[in-house]
C-alpha cells in the first residue's frame, strides 16, 4: 500500500475536489504546474546566497567594470552578480537542475528599490530582474526534456524594511517603509521577472504579512496591466518557538491573510531547520486544504564550523523531508539557507518515494478506502 494513502484524520477531511475552488483561472505561463503538483512531489531548488559565499568573491567581481566606480562597497550584493559575473548565478542554477531541481528560482530577492537604495544602486533594480530571470531561463530550458518541464520562478524577498513594525523602540508608530512604496517597488520588480521570462512569482521569507499583502498587490495589478496570469507561491517565515511569524501573526492567522490571493500554493521557508519547523508545516498543511504546501528549511541551525555554515548533510535533511512526505505534508519540497545541489539530490531523491498532500479525488478516495 502506498505510505501517503495513510492520512491522519484531519487530512482526510479536506475538499474532495482538491483545489479546484481556490484557482479556477487559466495561467498563461507555467500551466503546467497545477497538474504536476497533483500527480507528485515538486521540487525546488536550494540555497543561493550560502552557494554564492562557496566561490569566494572579492569586492572586484561584484564591481565589474560598470560599477568599478561607485562610491559605497558592493561586496555582498548578490544581485548585481547578473551583471558582472553571470557565469556564477548560470553555474550555480544548473548544479541545482542537474540535482533534480523542477523549479529554479531567480537571483532577485533583494532587487527591488528599497533594498538596492541601500547601495546607491535603486535604478538599476528593475534591469537586475530582467537579467536574473534570463539566466534562470536559459537554464531552465537547457535541462528541460518533453518529459520534465522545468520552471523558473521569479523570487520577491521582504526587503530589509517592515511596514508594520517600528524601527524605533521609543516610538511605536515610526515606520520606515509605507504600504504603497512597497508596492510600486514590487510591481517594478515583478514587471522585470515577467519580461525575463520567469513562469510563476515566488513572494517568499515573509516576515511582516503587510509586506506581502503590497507584492500581492502588486502582481495582481500587474498581471491585470499585462493581461498575463502566472501561478504565485506564498511562503512565510516562522522565526521562533512562539510559531508566529515576526509582525505576529500564527501560522494559520497568516494563511488566512493572505487566502484572498488564491496562491497556487503556500508554505514556509527559512529562519529554522525541518525538525523545528514540523509542527508549523504540519498546522499549515492542515488549515491550507483548498491549496498546494510547499516547504523550505533551512539546514538546521546556523554553524559556522561547517562548510555550509549550517549543521545539517544532505542526508539529515533529506531523511527529515522525507517523513514529512510520508506524513502527508507536502506538495513542493526544497531547501533555503545552507542547503546545496547535494541536499537538493537527497530530498528529490526521498520524498519522490511518496504520493504529494491529499492531491486529488482519487488519493481521498483511497485514504477514505482504507480508514
Amino acid at each position: 500500500m502506498h505510505p501517503a494513502t495513510h492520512l491522519p484524520t484531519p487530512f482526510r477531511l479536506l475538499p474532495r475536489f482538491y483545489n479546484t475552488g481556490m484557482n479556477p483561472q487559466t495561467y498563461t505561463r507555467g500551466a503546467q504546474l497545477p497538474q504536476i503538483l497533483q500527480n507528485r512531489i515538486v521540487i525546488l531548488d536550494g540555497a543561493m546566497g550560502t552557494m554564492i559565499q562557496r566561490y569566494k568573491l572579492v569586492e572586484h567581481d561584484y564591481r565589474g567594470e560598470r560599477f568599478k566606480n561607485h562610491p559605497k562597497d558592493l561586496k555582498g550584493n548578490n544581485e548585481l552578480l547578473q551583471f558582472t559575473r553571470p557565469d556564477v548565478i548560470r553555474e550555480i542554477h544548473e548544479q541545482y537542475l542537474a540535482a533534480g531541481a523542477d523549479i529554479v528560482e531567480t537571483n532577485t530577492f533583494g532587487a527591488t528599490t528599497v533594498a538596492q537604495d541601500d547601495y546607491g544602486l535603486g535604478p538599476f533594480a528593475r534591469e537586475m530582474n530582467v537579467a536574473a530571470a534570463r539566466i534562470a531561463r536559459e537554464a531552465c530550458d537547457k535541462y528541460s526534456t518533453p518529459d520534465k518541464s522545468r520552471f523558473v520562478a521569479g523570487a520577491l524577498g521582504p526587503t530589509p524594511r517592515t511596514a508594520s513594525i517600528s524601527p524605533d523602540v521609543n516610538d511605536p508608530a515610526a515606520r520606515n517603509v509605507t504600504f504603497d512604496e512597497l508596492k510600486t517597488a514590487y510591481y517594478e520588480q515583478a514587471s522585470g521577472l515577467l519580461e525575463g521570462g520567469c513562469d510563476l512569482f515566488l513572494v517568499e521569507t515573509i516576515f511582516d504579512t503587510l509586506n506581502a499583502k503590497a507584492a500581492i498587490f502588486a502582481l495582481d495589478e500587474l498581471m491585470e496591466d499585462s493581461g498575463e496570469r502566472l501561478p504565485v507561491i506564498i511562503s512565510g517565515t516562522v522565526t521562533d518557538a512562539s510559531g508566529r511569524i515576526l509582525s505576529g501573526q500564527t501560522v494559520g492567522a497568516f494563511w488566512h491573510s493572505v487566502r484572498h490571493a488564491k496562491p497556487l500554493a503556500v508554505g514556509l521557508n527559512c529562519a529554522l531547520g525541518a525538525t523545528l519547523m514540523r509542527p508549523y508545516i504540519e498546522e499549515l498543511a492542515r488549515v491550507a486544504g483548498d491549496t498546494f504546501v510547499s516547504c523550505y528549511p533551512n539546514a538546521g541551525l546556523p554553524n559556522p564550523m561547517s562548510d555550509t555554515g549550517f549543521d545539517e548533510t544532505p542526508e539529515i535533511t533529506g531523511s527529515l523531508l522525507e517523513e514529512f512526505a510520508k506524513a502527508g505534508f507536502l506538495n513542493i519540497a526544497g531547501g533555503c539557507c545552507g542547503t546545496t545541489p547535494a541536499h537538493i539530490a537527497q530530498i528529490a531523491q526521498r520524498v519522490g518515494r511518496y504520493r504529494p498532500r491529499c492531491c486529488g479525488e482519487a488519493l481521498l478516495t483511497g485514504a477514505l478506502e482504507t480508514a
